[in-house]
Order: C-alpha cells, then structure tokens, then sequence
C-alpha cells in the first residue's frame, strides 16, 4: 500500500472517530449544556471532513480501515463518557484528540511535500480546523477538567494507538 492510500485510509478513520465522540458528547448533553452549540458546530466540520476523505478514498479505490466498526462503537462511548463526567471533561477531550491530530496532520504534510497537492491542501485546511477546535476546547475551561493531565494523557495514548492500527488494518 502507497503511503498516500495509508495517510488516506487513517485520516478518513480519524474523521469517522471524531463525528462518532461529538455524537457521544451531544447524546449525554443535549443541545442546552455549556458549550453545546460549539461541540454541534465541531461536528458539524468533522461531518464535512469526513464526507471529503469518504469521497477521495472512493476516488482513489483504498479500503477503508476494517476497524471503522470499532472505532464507531469506541469513538460514541468516549464522547459518552466524557461528557458525564462533564462538559469541561467533554472539551477536554477534543483539546487531547486535537493535539494529537495536529501532530498527526503536521507530520503528513512533510511527509507529501509537494507529491500530491490536493490531498496536501485537504489536510492543510482540516489542520486549521482540528487546532481551532482545539483552542475553543480549551478557552471553555478543558484544561480544568477533572484529573486532567491524567485524562488528556489516557486520550491523547489512545489516538495514537488508534492512528497506527488504522494505518495497517
């Protein structure tokens, strides 16, 4: 498998995780928790990303990660249970997710160079997306989240775990 169809299978993997945790947070939530709205319109994006990586690995004929099953179910039950424990530890969880996903971006961009323009400018927009979801997480209070470090730490360990089997599975 190319290295392009691999970034393409993960990052379309990612994006499934991302709309399946904010279905999760939003399901525990409600739309009239703090920060509701915000986590609506992140999913929102998430949804649009996911329906750009749907198209171009159809495009390009690369499988999908055969985990995508465990991901849905995994993804919902984090956004889940972030969410009750509370709407600072649901935001901390995007802040955990996101920064691993910039890195994750980052890293894909240098890797492209200048090989394939239009997945490069895909993931160059998503990145600026994935860090302004970031930001938002933590201007509402993510950081003070309850055991936070342990917590963003257990997330931020389970996104790169989930990024290298979707790479190979």
């Amino acid at each position: 498998m190319s290295d392009t169809a691999r970034m393409l299978r993960v990052d379309q993997a990612g994006e499934y995780g991302a709309t399946r945790i904010y279905a999760g947070q939003l399901a525990v939530m409600g739309d009239r928790a703090p920060h509701a709205g915000e986590i609506a319109h992140m999913a929102e994006q998430e949804a649009v990303h996911r329906a750009k990586f749907d198209a171009l690995i159809a495009q390009r004929g690369v499988r999908p990660t055969a985990l995508q099953p465990v991901w849905g179910v995994a993804g919902y039950a984090l956004g889940a249970a972030t969410a009750l424990i509370g709407p600072k530890a649901a935001m901390a969880c995007t802040a955990a997710i996101e920064t691993e996903i910039d890195r994750h971006y980052t890293q894909q961009l240098e890797e492209l160079g200048d090989t394939d323009p239009e997945l490069a400018d895909m993931i160059r927009e998503f990145r600026d997306d994935e860090r302004a979801h970031k930001e938002a997480a933590i201007a509402a209070g993510a950081e003070q989240a309850p055991a936070y470090p342990l917590l963003s730490g257990a997330i931020r360990l389970g996104c790169r775990l989930a990024i290298r089997l979707s790479e190979r599975i």
